[in-house]
């Protein structure tokens, strides 16, 4: 029997902030894995979008970065990478994956060139040490990958070199029907071997953007974000929040 695949995720994003959700979908998508025996998730990495990418009320990249390394305080495997938020300008996520795949590959190849002080912290623990390829996959919802069909959007070699080099992981909400989007679609269609779709049964529909609205308007966020997160938002009175 051969070894399944290795394969890391990246979930790309303006994280603004970062609610459970976001990194629920880690433990969702490695559950499927694993109960499939198709593939062993050795990492995840979190990867925030940079400051010019102009989204209203999008706060510092150093606040996002610093929610989204308190939010995964408790996980052993998800780890934040900060590459897109340290560069010139606005990344596209077709040369985000590209990046972190070309510096998992370099690692890989010549592991014994590389010390742990230099290998940077998203990277797993021992990756050096691994053997085979490692795939890294982008991890999302089912409106991103429903944002493809939208106009001027994506530019379609982006999306073909996404899914056709590296792969989609989806998390698709019960009753949605991104298998139907994807028959509608003849880019996605030719690519469907290298989308994973995954159901999320458990239903949760707190966004980023409730969390703002309801921070904006002095209502309680209790339960719905990390209390760690929601404590570093007032403590920077952040998204129209007070301290109290």
């Amino acid at each position: 029997m051969t070894a399944p695949t290795k394969i890391m995720l990246i979930a790309c994003g303006s994280f603004n902030p970062c609610t459970p959700m976001h990194f629920r979908m880690f433990e969702i998508a490695r559950d499927h894995f694993n109960q499939m025996g198709t593939a062993e998730v050795v990492g995840g990495i979190v990867s925030p979008v940079h400051d010019s990418y102009g989204k209203k009320g999008l706060v510092s990249a150093s606040h996002r970065c610093t929610m989204i390394k308190i939010g995964l305080q408790s996980s052993d495997w998800v780890r934040l990478s900060d590459w897109e938020t340290q560069q010139e300008e606005w990344t596209r996520t077709r040369l985000t994956l590209q990046y972190h795949q070309n510096y998992i590959n370099s690692v890989l190849k010549d592991s014994n060139s590389i010390n742990d002080q230099q290998i940077p912290s998203w990277l797993p623990e021992g990756l050096n040490k691994m053997t085979g390829h490692v795939q890294l996959k982008l991890l999302c919802g089912a409106d991103l990958l429903e944002s493809f069909a939208t106009p001027g959007l994506w530019k379609d070699e982006d999306i073909e070199a996404i899914i056709g080099q590296h792969g989609l992981v989806v998390i698709s909400r019960a009753g949605s029907n991104p298998e139907q989007f994807i028959f509608n679609s003849d880019l996605l269609s030719r690519y469907r071997r290298n989308i994973t779709i995954v159901t999320n049964w458990v239903t949760n529909d707190v966004s980023s953007t409730l969390v703002r609205r309801l921070l904006g308007r002095g209502l309680s966020v209790k339960y719905l974000l990390d209390d760690y997160v929601t404590e570093y938002i007032k403590k920077h009175l952040l998204y129209g929040s007070s301290a109290t």
